[in-house]
């Protein structure tokens, strides 16, 4: 069929310019490996400390927060050096263990203050990681004081007992309730992968809307419209053009994400909804520009900006969770933010398409209303 045949052309003519095998098959591994290495699962966090004389009961708390999992303690001299370090990022939080820590035990309390940028997700998993050590540790020393109180042995003794899990008899069991933003166990890569595939999808789509404005100045649109082939066969052909242009790009780095880097896309069912609804809004973005667009460099200046411009609002370059709630409100504008919300429920919380129901409804919309006015846009440049 012609229209399969101008499909399959667009994709060669894609692929001819050897920059664009580089930009299209490479560079996408290579921003899923440093933003899985930046923002993924399983890096270092760095936790800084300020002792303010807490003591030995402090040390245990310092102990504790040492034996969590990718928390690197940094031992600060005060609280203001703390605070400039936070606020340049040389550490993800900070926390001051005042020197009244000890009246903890005797039930007046003591404020352990934790300090972290607002809207950093290292941090915000670092506080996790803080409270729950606070808390357990509290609960054991209350459990000391109770013993050491009711039995009249020294609070040591019975803090010593408590750490053996000897003598006094009373367990402390801690039982967190809540979904965590990054489940245990799920991979840097799990993490990075799905913004990069909504970002490099759409952006490759985009840039083809420059070919569509030369196809008409270089009079080759005029050419197939002069030819005994109908109106309607030459418009799906560039259609199907983008759409498996966009499909390309969506499989090389689904598939070629979960080869390389053992990415793991969730419910494959919903995963697959999810890129080629996507694909249709990569398409009908593309064709909407091209469309539109008179010149060839208009084309590609524009598409470069919606490409790019949309992608980082959406949450595809710097992660959503991190957004503010104002921030979150205006990136659910874009497309990518509802595909970013899909992959996070299908790769963090084995979602199912049911689950998704929400953003696949939302895309299929904006899937609708581009590939209709793109292709509204491009049989009237063609036929003009």
């Amino acid at each position: 069929m012609k229209f399969t045949a101008i499909a399959l052309l667009n994709l060669t003519r894609v692929f001819r310019v050897r920059s664009n095998i580089f930009y299209v098959l490479l560079v996408p591994f290579v921003m899923v490996l440093m933003l899985g290495l930046m923002f993924g699962g399983g890096q270092q966090q760095r936790l800084g400390v300020v002792d303010e004389g807490a003591g030995d009961l402090g040390q245990r708390l310092v102990a504790a927060l040492d034996s969590a999992d990718h928390v690197n303690l940094v031992p600060v001299q005060s609280r203001d050096e703390m605070l400039a370090e936070v606020e340049r990022g040389e550490i993800h939080a900070g926390i001051v263990l005042p020197g009244d820590y000890a009246d903890a035990v005797t039930g007046s309390g003591a404020d352990v203050d934790f300090v972290a940028r607002e809207g950093d997700v290292a941090a915000a998993e670092l506080g996790s990681v803080v409270r729950a050590a606070v808390r357990d540790e509290a609960a054991v020393l209350r459990a000391a004081a109770f013993t050491a109180q009711e039995t009249g042995v020294p609070f040591e003794e019975a803090l010593d007992g408590l750490d053996g899990e000897v003598g006094s008899g009373i367990a402390v069991e801690v039982e967190t309730a809540g979904e965590a933003l990054f489940p245990p166990g799920i991979g840097a890569f799990d993490l990075s992968a799905p913004p990069l595939l909504l970002l490099y999808t759409f952006l490759t789509a985009m840039t083809t809307a420059s070919a569509l404005v030369a196809t008409r100045e270089r009079g080759i649109a005029q050419r197939m419209y002069a030819s005994p082939t109908p109106t309607r066969t030459l418009v799906f052909g560039e259609v199907a053009g983008r759409l498996l242009i966009a499909l390309v790009q969506a499989l090389v780095i689904m598939l070629g994400s979960a080869l390389a880097f053992g990415v793991d896309w969730g419910d494959p069912l919903g995963a697959a909804a999810v890129l080629l609804l996507f694909v249709a809004v990569g398409g009908g973005a593309a064709l909407l520009v091209g469309g539109l667009a008179r010149t060839e460099g208009g084309a590609g200046s524009l598409a470069l900006l919606l490409g790019l411009g949309l992608g980082v609002l959406g949450g595809t370059a710097i992660p959503l969770d991190g957004f503010g709630e104002t921030m979150r409100m205006w990136a659910h504008v874009t497309p990518h933010a509802w595909g970013y919300d899909a992959f996070a429920a299908l790769v963090r919380h084995d979602a199912g398409i049911v689950d998704i129901a929400p953003q696949l409804g939302v895309l299929a919309a904006f899937a609708a209303v581009l590939l209709t006015a793109g292709t509204l846009a491009l049989r009237r440049s063609m036929v003009r």
